[in-house]
């Protein structure tokens, strides 16, 4: 996967440029690409979108974006080279006869078109008609598609069906940002490239797993939009279930994306499902009530802008889940995301088995065990919890328990951390899928997801409620509580 500024020159379609996702993080993702001498000087980067504009005035709004949402000064040198790529084409996404508009700048004999859906899936379909039409679909054309792919998995067979009827599976990349962290990526070289974990992964040394993804911020002037999907379909569904395979698969065969999808897809089939005769036992729903969150004041769900007096939709899940398979066989993956909550923590935590014998009992009552914890943000790193000795002389040798902590920033302080979205268009621009969502795995993740929201609506009980800038309701710690547990916080 060796990169250089040779790689195959692309057009990259941005349908959608004006955006909040394009601005805030694809076009920034562009430069840094661009700064890392990362993209051939032969590409070109189209944005698309219905309003009227020129390629100067576009260029002219890049720049005001990147300007506002770069987190470094911009260089010059790099902006020069970077907007020289840049071209904008005005077309009405509903009119098949407009998408002729981009054969005047893309070249499918001299660049492969690369066309990123930043729309709403509804146009998904549309959208795919028109690059056919146009003559942007045959291979070695390729669609990269935002999520939410559906809303559950009925709809999405239809976006998917859609997609699939002008472009084949190889030509199609499904984003899920999370697998673009630096941090997730390095779940693969913890588990198979290291025999001190590769050895003791299975339910003979781990006791259970925690996947936590807490935000601060509730739902930041998008309560319609919100409200129609909830934290389950907008967290779960894609992010902590990804996280979740990643975790819990076989090893590959080799590093290529079949290899690794398949291994994850098993995952996916393997989880216990859940429905209306387990859901009081196996889940917690939740939404926040007013609160403080870092200090300040917050609303509660029902009193954000926008707000229906009368919505069930959940801010916060928490979910036990169980891997019907050999190695996770009684091992529990607890998972919990969460809006306005304590703090903002994406994290996976491996909690160890105690050791059966303790020799250390007249200083120690209780051994604790050990824990593996995976920092995805902020503050990306990984961290073992270990007991080591306390210096010193006396009768009882006395322990204490202890941090080996590898901190990205600390350890790898002259290399930048590149941003999910970084990776994840130049391996899309690359042609290299295994970063990305085959469909097999959208709709076994739809199928499973689905069971829990039908059970939810079966037993039409309200969300528990939990203060803004708690860590969930009560619930979430007592169901962890009826297996001797606690969260990691």
């Amino acid at each position: 996967m060796t990169t250089t500024a040779q790689n195959s020159a692309c057009d990259l379609i941005l349908f959608g440029t004006k955006g909040d996702l394009a601005r805030r993080k694809l076009l920034p993702a562009m430069y840094q690409l661009e700064k890392a001498d990362l993209l051939c000087p032969q590409s070109r980067i189209i944005g698309v979108a219905r309003d009227e504009m020129s390629t100067e005035a576009y260029v002219e709004l890049v720049l005001t974006n990147l300007n506002k949402f770069l987190k470094e000064p911009l260089d010059n040198a790099v902006w020069q080279r970077l907007q020289s790529k840049l071209v904008y084409v005005q077309l009405d996404l509903a009119n098949e006869q407009d998408y002729h508009k981009l054969t005047a700048v893309a070249d499918i004999n001299q660049r492969v078109p690369v066309s990123y859906f930043a729309t709403p899936p509804s146009l998904f379909g549309a959208i795919c008609k028109g690059l056919a039409a146009a003559g942007l679909a045959q291979e070695p054309a390729r669609v990269v598609l935002e999520k939410p792919i559906g809303h559950d998995l009925a709809s999405s067979k239809v976006i998917n069906d859609q997609v699939a009827e002008f472009f084949k599976e190889s030509q199609i990349y499904r984003i899920d940002h999370y697998l673009g962290k630096e941090t997730v990526l390095n779940l693969l070289a913890l588990r198979f490239a290291n025999a001190i974990f590769a050895g003791n992964w299975d339910h003979n040394s781990i006791d259970h797993v925690q996947i936590t993804v807490a935000e601060e911020v509730g739902v930041e002037g998008r309560w319609s939009y919100y409200d129609d999907a909830g934290q389950m379909r907008d967290m779960v569904q894609n992010h902590l279930l990804q996280v979740l395979t990643l975790i819990a698969m076989e090893p590959p065969a080799r590093l290529d994306a079949d290899s690794i999808r398949d291994e994850k897809l098993k995952v996916l089939k393997a989880l216990r499902r859940i429905d209306i005769s387990n859901i009081q036992e196996k889940t917690v729903r939740g939404q926040y009530a007013s609160g403080f969150v870092a200090g300040k004041a917050a609303p509660g769900y029902l009193e954000e802008e926008g707000a229906r007096p009368n919505s069930k939709t959940e801010t916060f899940v928490a979910i036990k889940v169980d891997i019907d398979n050999w190695r996770w066989a009684g091992v529990p993956f607890y998972l919990r995301t969460g809006k306005r909550m304590a703090g903002k923590l994406s994290e996976v935590v491996i909690c160890f088995k105690p050791q059966p014998h303790n020799i250390f009992h007249a200083t120690y009552n209780q051994l604790p065990a050990n824990k593996l914890i995976i920092r995805l943000q902020p503050d990306e790193g990984v961290e073992i919890q270990v007991l080591n000795k306390i210096p010193g002389l006396g009768e009882h040798m006395r322990l204490q328990e202890s941090k080996l902590d590898l901190s990205f920033d600390e350890t790898f302080k002259s290399q930048r951390i590149a941003d999910a979205y970084e990776r994840l268009l130049l391996e899309a621009m690359l042609g290299n899928q295994y970063l990305f969502v085959r469909r097999d795995e959208v709709e076994h993740a739809w199928s499973w997801v689905d069971g829990i929201l039908n059970a939810w609506k079966t037993s039409n009980e309200p969300p528990k409620t939990y203060q803004a800038g708690s860590w969930g309701p009560v619930a979430a710690i007592s169901m962890l509580a009826r297996d001797e547990r606690n969260w990691e916080e």
